[in-house]
């Protein structure tokens, strides 16, 4: 048996909201235009003090923040646990044109996930969704063992 949750009619649900961090002028418009055409609402930085800058005046929730590996002054590893220090409940996507198998072998629990690249939009999506799915099951859960 599946639980339905309750949908209303005037209950649209909200954009998701993501801070994309890439230093890379070309790869940061085409992903923001890729994330956009999926639906997405896009907060682009160029780097880590940038990504900071926004995160901290943001004025709605962010879901996901995905960031390259490779950032000038600062790695996207490094910026996620900034990050974390503000709000341990951030959700990091760290993407790589590198092998690293540190990364490409996630840990649950931890919320940062890996992506290699390239990725086509369709790979990019797909993870980003079951990435923003699994993390409102793991709030569902924890506040149903409330």
């Amino acid at each position: 048996m599946t639980l339905q949750p309750h949908v209303f009619a005037n209950d649209r649900p909200r954009r998701r909201t993501i801070l994309l961090v890439e230093d890379e002028p070309f790869v940061r418009e085409a992903t923001s235009c890729l994330l956009e055409s999926a639906g997405f609402e896009v907060l682009p930085a160029e780097d880590a003090q940038d990504a900071m800058k926004v995160y901290e005046g943001r004025e709605r929730a962010i879901d996901l923040v995905m960031t390259d590996m490779v950032l000038p002054g600062q790695s996207g590893e490094q910026l996620g646990q900034e990050l974390r220090r503000h709000s341990p409940e951030v959700v990091v996507l760290v993407t790589s044109g590198y092998s690293n198998l540190e990364y490409e072998t996630e840990k649950p629990g931890s919320r940062t996930y890996f992506l290699a690249k390239p990725y086509s939009k369709r790979t990019l999506v797909g993870k980003i969704e079951k990435i923003l799915s699994a993390v409102s099951l793991g709030q569902a859960a924890s506040q149903a063992g409330q």
